[in-house]
């Protein structure tokens, strides 16, 4: 069965072909500056040489032609015709509090995700767009939603709720939905497996570390916190988002300052985190050059970073009663060697004894804790695009 994965953003849309029969790349790539001077294609099919192309389009139904017409080329394509598509899966950011799973897409559906642009502004129309234009492209073909936030809607009401009149959440739905939840989905279960971990009864405590970082406390597949909140911004420190603050401070600086709501919002989000506090990058790597440098900016930002981590390592550690294991995935997770070997040394009073040797690698599953650690640590790359392939072959099998 081959699947086509799209990830529609604002003026980008990212795609990837997938044979499921062994879960294999056919073909992946990007169209980039959708709306915008100067679009361009980038496509990559398996075994073959990266293409660049520039193209002249205005939106997304038109990028997808373009990247139809590169899958069935003669020269470069993998497809024999757009027919060879069976199913199409589609990242959503935000399904609210009423999708709480992977959904096959009919009009209810559409108007589900265009209800909830309230809370995903930025992304949810452009993912309903993309929705749109495989439709129009692939007519007849089966279009899943497979929503950012919905593993995360097993919290209970203790974790999602905040602590302000019941009417907001009641009247305009504010309560914590978090985000990143096919990242945490994908490496909870494959670590389970590659640790032979029940995942019915497993205590995960997934890191999500990038330039958007977020934890989840998994208990048998089930999430019972996760660090972020109605929106992206809440939790940990971030390449360019501020995470946790007392929400005193946004109202003080505006009145210090005379910024509108969309200011603040653009500080919060864009100028703050990592940036913000160093003055200097958004990049973990450049921060960490920074320091190696003297920079006392730069290890201010860092230390934050690693100060709210552990923080929120060590709760959800006790809100699992003692969890399992810690799996360390994204950008920072996956690459960032002297970043774990911190984080390491920290939890060893969680009964997790360091394994440096394990721990000098990039990109691959590995456990980067001794045997007989109390707390196993491992670090596994995720796979977002695999995971909605395969929510999406759930649904649509047998259709």
């Amino acid at each position: 069965m081959k699947v086509l994965v799209v990830n529609s953003g604002s003026s980008s849309l990212k795609f990837t072909l997938f044979d499921m029969a062994d879960q294999s790349v056919i073909a992946k790539g990007l169209v980039e500056r959708i709306g915008m001077a100067s679009p361009k294609l980038i496509y990559q099919p398996a075994g073959k040489d990266k293409l660049e192309e520039a193209l002249t389009i205005t939106n997304h139904s038109e990028a997808l032609k373009a990247v139809c017409d590169k899958l069935v080329d003669k020269t470069c394509g993998v497809l024999k015709s757009l027919g060879d598509v069976e199913a199409i899966g589609h990242r959503v950011l935000h399904g609210g509090a009423k999708y709480s799973a992977p959904t096959l897409v009919d009009q209810a559906v559409k108007d589900g995700i265009r209800e909830c642009i309230v809370l995903g502004p930025l992304h949810n129309p452009a993912n309903l767009g993309g929705i749109e234009a495989c439709e129009t492209v692939f007519p007849g073909v089966p279009n899943v939603a497979v929503f950012d936030t919905a593993f995360h809607m097993s919290m209970g009401p203790e974790a999602y709720m905040y602590a302000i009149p019941r009417e907001f959440h009641d009247k305009y739905h504010v309560r914590k939905y978090g985000f990143h939840g096919t990242s945490h989905k994908y490496v909870y279960f494959k670590s389970c497996e590659f640790l032979g971990l029940n995942p019915d009864t497993a205590k995960i405590i997934t890191c999500h570390l990038g330039n958007g970082s977020s934890l989840a406390a998994v208990k048998g597949g089930k999430v019972l916190d996760t660090s972020m909140g109605l929106t992206p911004l809440m939790g940990l420190v971030m390449g360019t988002r501020c995470g946790d603050m007392d929400p005193a401070a946004v109202l003080y600086i505006m009145k210090c300052t005379g910024c509108s709501i969309d200011d603040m919002d653009v500080i919060m989000n864009k100028k703050s985190g990592l940036l913000g506090v160093s003055g200097l990058s958004s990049d973990m790597r450049d921060i960490e050059n920074a320091m190696a440098e003297g920079n006392a900016n730069a290890k201010e930002a860092y230390d934050m970073f690693l100060h709210r981590l552990i923080h929120y390592i060590g709760g959800f550690h006790l809100l699992l009663n003692g969890a399992d294991a810690i799996v360390f995935t994204g950008g920072i997770g996956e690459n960032g060697i002297d970043t774990r070997a911190r984080i390491l040394d920290r939890l060893q009073v969680l009964g997790c004894i360091p394994d440096l040797e394990a721990n000098n690698c990039r990109g691959k599953q590995v456990i980067i804790s001794k045997p007989g650690s109390k707390l196993t640590a491992l670090v596994t790359p995720t796979n977002e695009e695999l995971m909605i392939a395969m929510e999406t072959v759930a649904l649509t099998k047998g259709k």
